[in-house]
């Protein structure tokens, strides 16, 4: 691999980059009293664009969205937790454009400028009298500073265990641009972009069609190839804001620094995305898949995907158990070309397989590898080019326990 074409931020935040605020308080939508509304906020008429849930039935805040993001621009978006408003009818609908219209009043700008975002129980009525309360005491929340970020970055928890933050800087034109991201998400995480939620800031001058594209094809190496649980949200929306405060020339495909940007992008992408599987509901354990050798690379990914949502493949490495049947066995059910004579297996530095057929271990040294905080399985196929990787967690106890009584 060649030299990275940007530098990682150690602290920064949704805010790092230029003309951008935010914050966070608590208006009473969960049972506890940690935050659960919050706000991000451009000085400027930001370029915006989004990926949402492919998930048939949408949450009425993503109708909203849609429609604030006709225009390309955002200057604000508002968000809670606690509540998903979600299968929640036409009163669902008007609570949204409610949030909207409350939002921009507060903050003095068009309601078209403004997306909704939610999170939490589904088929639930928001408590519309807390959430337009919060929303008039936001402004006073909302800054350019960590603490902003920081209560940010708490209010769109719901069960994750901790806060998700990147950030890096690139070099364009000669000007340093910075480019930060936000995200939340544990359970109900089998994204096809498409509970999660994650924003993106960055002070870089592009336009709208080009970050579409960006966040389009970004998002299909790294939050679509993550699964802690198999279920895909009713809510999850992927935003990007662009501030163009940095005061580059516009980035497209054919600037010459577009890969410094675009890699720098899918860093950021890349670290919440992992972020989410590590942090899965009762997870202990990171899994990454990667996959070599496919056919083509959605071939690697259709597999890749495959193996990291196996209830078996996670269940095995929450037991530490170097069970590759299982992994091969996914293999073999993901519906793409594979030879089966030639599939090489590797559980971390342990060969378990080559060229299909099963390759003496030491169990002990496998046991004590899978008991880290982290797994790596290598699939070689040796039938092509295609790569991914995918990211997910190890299925637990607690995965059943939280789940079983999220309502109440």
């Amino acid at each position: 691999m060649g030299e990275k074409l940007y530098t990682i931020v150690d602290g920064g935040t949704i805010v790092s980059p230029k003309g951008f605020k935010a914050g966070g308080l608590h208006c009473g939508l969960k049972k506890t009293d940690r935050h659960d509304l919050g706000a991000i906020v451009s000085n400027v008429p930001a370029v915006a664009a989004a990926v949402y849930t492919t998930n048939v039935f949408q949450a009425a805040p993503l109708k909203v969205t849609r429609e604030s993001l006709q225009n390309g621009k955002l200057r604000a978006i508002v968000v809670n937790s606690g509540n998903a408003n979600a299968c929640t009818g036409k009163q669902g609908e008007e609570d949204a454009y409610a949030m909207r219209s409350a939002a921009a009043s507060r903050f003095g700008v068009a309601e078209e400028d403004v997306a909704v975002a939610s999170t939490g129980v589904i088929g639930e009525l928001l408590k519309m009298e807390r959430v337009m309360s919060g929303i008039a005491g936001l402004p006073e929340r909302v800054n350019g500073e960590t603490t902003g970020a920081e209560a940010f970055s708490q209010a769109i928890l719901t069960t994750d265990l901790v806060k998700k933050e990147a950030c890096v800087t690139a070099q364009i034109d000669g000007r340093t641009i910075t480019i930060a991201g936000a995200a939340k998400g544990s359970g109900m995480i089998h994204p096809n972009m498409a509970t999660m939620l994650g924003f993106v800031t960055t002070d870089a001058v592009i336009g709208r069609e080009a970050l579409q594209y960006l966040l389009g094809s970004t998002t299909d190496l790294t939050f679509n190839m993550i699964t802690v649980d198999g279920d895909t949200s009713t809510n999850d929306m992927l935003i990007a804001m662009a501030s163009g405060l940095a005061g580059n020339e516009a980035l497209k495909p054919e600037h010459p620094d577009w890969n410094a940007f675009a890699e720098g992008f899918e860093y950021v992408c890349r670290m919440l995305a992992m972020a989410i599987a590590r942090d899965g509901e009762g997870a202990s354990r990171l899994i990454e898949v990667r996959v070599l050798g496919a056919e083509c690379d959605d071939d690697a990914r259709a597999i890749a995907k495959t193996i990291i949502g196996s209830s078996l493949v996670k269940s095995a490495v929450f037991g530490a158990d170097a069970n590759w049947g299982r992994i091969i066995a996914a293999v073999g059910r993901a519906g793409r070309p594979v030879n089966p004579e030639t599939v090489d297996i590797a559980i971390g530095p342990i060969e378990v397989l080559n060229q299909s057929r099963p390759v003496p271990f030491d169990e002990d040294a496998a046991l004590a590898y899978l008991q880290g905080d982290s797994v790596t399985i290598d699939v070689k196929l040796h039938n092509g080019h295609g790569t991914a990787t995918a990211w997910g967690c190890d299925l637990t106890y607690d995965y059943v326990r939280i789940n079983a009584a999220y309502r109440t």
